[in-house]
């Protein structure tokens, strides 16, 4: 048995500022803290420098020009039938070093231009408020969200967006795949506690203190912003967003079970228990002692997360892995590595394709929290080849249909799914790797790895896929 999409879902594609919009130091913008990292590659870790050297290539300076193409980009969205697009916000756009006493207008005024354009089309903006594009002052002056002070320049940052744009956004996301916060290369993405680093970023090496602390600052200044916006704001949704890395137990074995518990913990769960259900689980005082993590938690802390828990879930999902007390083989995954499971296939980054996993997912977290859920990452990167001006991406497409059926399947297992905003819709930067290369979009840019290109914008053949398949809210072009 399956069911059809619900009425009033959501279509559309997610982005996020670094990645797209370049103009890094244009109309008074202040340097993220992506604009210091070189381009990589899949075996080669992107490298961070602490000051910009104008002879070396920072592939986020440019991104794809959304600055200066949103008009264009927002039509071709358009185009494709979208009813939600998802991006975000450049806090240093807004606070050029995050601690500033007053706003900058020219980058408000931006914003205001997009949101603008979005309604002209139909299109409902979904904004994530931090998306891996901390000011680089915060880092270096702070260490980033190791420190409290943070969540006061946070707070700062959201009352002047939610004032500004109350007339056009109600669906606000807090923190980009938050639990990625728990990692080494969330450390340099998520939490910015690489204050003083510089080298090749596999060789960053935090704490799980520094890291766990500065998770805390982070729930802190969520929950804050979230009672915030509903107190004056009654009419916004807020939600977390977490990165679900799916994973199952290798065997059957007791041991390969429990070790896999403890990872779906520690990677899933562990952030959205916070967020969703107000307080830290049972689990994580036991977590704690075993880590040596010992929490700074100020009077009002606990009381604030519990009042501040978001409207629904959201996450982005790409692949699922394996996990065992045994030694098992490793593949590529996002945010890391995971173990290779022998009945999937992989794409060229060595990330597992698991249609069915989503579908596992969704029914994981419904279960779980009950409430709302919106899919706002999915996607798959690859190698597209232009061809007389086209590009033949069946790949994309057998991907995206399967993902799709899989949500379908979801929803007629009862769990409430608002949305699905396929991750890139047009090609980006890639966060982790800093190439072009790896193409998630259904447009194709012409820009390349070494700063080239002219920056047009084509149609792929998943454009058309993606188009059948909204205009008919999943009943056709899926099977």
């Amino acid at each position: 048995m399956t069911t059809a999409f619900p009425d009033g879902f959501y279509w559309g594609g997610a982005t996020a500022a670094n990645q797209l919009e370049g103009a890094w130091n244009v109309d008074g913008r202040g340097p993220s803290v992506d604009d210091h990292f070189l381009g990589g590659t899949r075996d080669t870790p992107r490298e961070i420098t602490r000051a910009i050297d104008p002879d070396r290539f920072y592939p986020n300076h440019d991104g794809i020009d959304f600055y200066h193409h949103y008009e264009q980009d927002i039509a071709l969205f358009a185009e494709m039938g979208f009813n939600m697009f998802r991006l975000s916000i450049s806090w240093s756009r807004i606070f050029p070093h995050g601690d500033d006493e007053t706003p900058n207008e020219a980058g408000l005024a931006f914003y205001d231009r997009v949101f603008d354009c979005c309604r002209a089309h139909g299109i409902e903006p979904l904004v994530t408020i931090s998306h891996y594009e901390m000011p680089y002052h915060l880092v270096e002056a702070y260490n980033g969200w190791a420190s409290r002070e943070l969540i006061g320049f946070y707070e700062r940052y959201c009352h002047t967006i939610f004032e500004r744009y109350q007339n056009k956004v109600r669906w606000w996301l807090t923190f980009n795949e938050i639990n990625c916060g728990t990692t080494e290369m969330g450390s340099m993405l998520e939490t910015g506690l690489i204050q003083g680093f510089e080298g090749p970023a596999d060789r960053i090496r935090t704490t799980m203190q520094d890291r766990y602390q500065a998770l805390h600052h982070q729930f802190v200044a969520s929950a804050r912003v979230v009672s915030y916006a509903h107190k004056h704001y009654p009419q916004f949704k807020l939600g977390n967003m977490d990165c679900f890395i799916l994973s199952y137990a290798a065997t059957c074995d007791p041991s390969d079970e429990l070790a896999n518990q403890a990872e779906m913990r520690r990677m899933n769960w562990y952030c959205s228990d916070v967020q969703v259900r107000g307080s830290y689980p049972g689990y994580a005082r036991r977590f704690w002692e075993d880590n040596g993590i010992k929490l700074r938690v100020e009077p009002g802390d606990l009381q604030d997360i519990s009042k501040g828990t978001v409207d629904f879930y959201s996450l982005s999902y790409y692949m699922s892995g394996i996990v065992s007390a045994h030694d098992v083989e490793k593949t590529s995954a996002n945010m890391g590595t995971g173990g290779v499971n022998p009945y999937l296939e992989r794409t060229e980054w060595g990330w597992q394709i698991d249609a069915c996993g989503l579908r596992f997912a969704l029914n994981e977290i419904y279960d779980r929290y009950q409430i709302p859920i919106f899919v706002v990452e999915n996607g798959m990167g690859a190698k597209d080849e232009l061809v007389d001006g086209k590009v033949h991406d069946d790949y994309r497409i057998s991907y995206l249909k399967k993902h799709v059926r899989a949500m379908r399947e979801a929803i007629a297992d009862g769990v409430e799914l608002l949305g699905y905003t396929w991750w890139g819709p047009i090609d980006l930067v890639s966060a982790g790797t800093g190439e072009m290369r790896k193409r998630y979009g259904f447009i194709y840019v012409d820009k390349h790895d070494d700063g080239t290109g002219t920056y047009q914008r084509i149609r792929k053949d998943s454009f058309y896929a993606y188009q059948k398949i909204i205009k008919s809210n999943g009943a056709q072009g899926v099977d």
